[in-house]
């Protein structure tokens, strides 16, 4: 399976690097939601353009993590990693030297963050397909849904990997640009 930025593995390594337990609360919709808005803001706008999106987070007052979290985020690929995080959750903000773009809660309601997503896409006349939509064929706890999204020449590859667990869990959203 075609999955953007080459991400694999390293989707669910991400996911599970932030190692926290799952919560079952209302904080859980609400960080799905900060993370779609997150995910707008940062990976929609920027992918493909590293530059800009390392200027927007130095300008949005997002900081680097150390190198040693970096290195747990970016497995081997050059790039940087900022600190996201707000009252409502732990959030970090992936920028791969190659263009690819990802944001991770630690912990948020994976439907709610799919909800949230399209919901965003629809609001900023993204027009987008889900292209697929399957279990992680190495990691059974881990879902993905990829979609093929487009505004006017922009276009994207998105993929949103969740954990299966109805109280929620970590979540990912990445964006290339084919």
């Amino acid at each position: 399976m075609m999955r953007p930025g080459g991400m694999g593995i390293m989707a669910y390594a991400g996911i599970m690097a932030l190692g926290a337990p799952a919560r079952a609360d209302d904080m859980s919709d609400a960080a799905a939601k900060q993370l779609a808005g997150l995910f707008m803001q940062s990976c929609i706008q920027f992918s493909g353009d590293k530059e800009g999106l390392r200027g927007w987070a130095n300008m949005t007052g997002l900081a680097q993590l150390p190198a040693e979290a970096q290195k747990r985020f970016l497995y081997g690929m050059p790039g940087a990693v900022f600190d996201a995080s707000n009252a409502t959750g732990k959030f970090v903000l992936i920028s791969e030297d190659s263009g690819s773009c990802s944001v991770v809660a630690q912990s948020a309601s994976g439907s709610g963050a799919v909800t949230d997503l399209e919901q965003d896409m629809t609001a900023a006349k993204i027009t987008f397909r889900v292209a697929s939509d399957q279990p992680d064929s190495q990691e059974k706890a881990l879902e993905h849904r990829e979609y093929v999204a487009s505004r006017g020449e922009r276009e994207w590859r998105l993929l949103v990997s969740t954990v299966k667990n109805a109280g929620g869990g970590q979540v990912m959203l990445t964006a290339n640009r084919p």
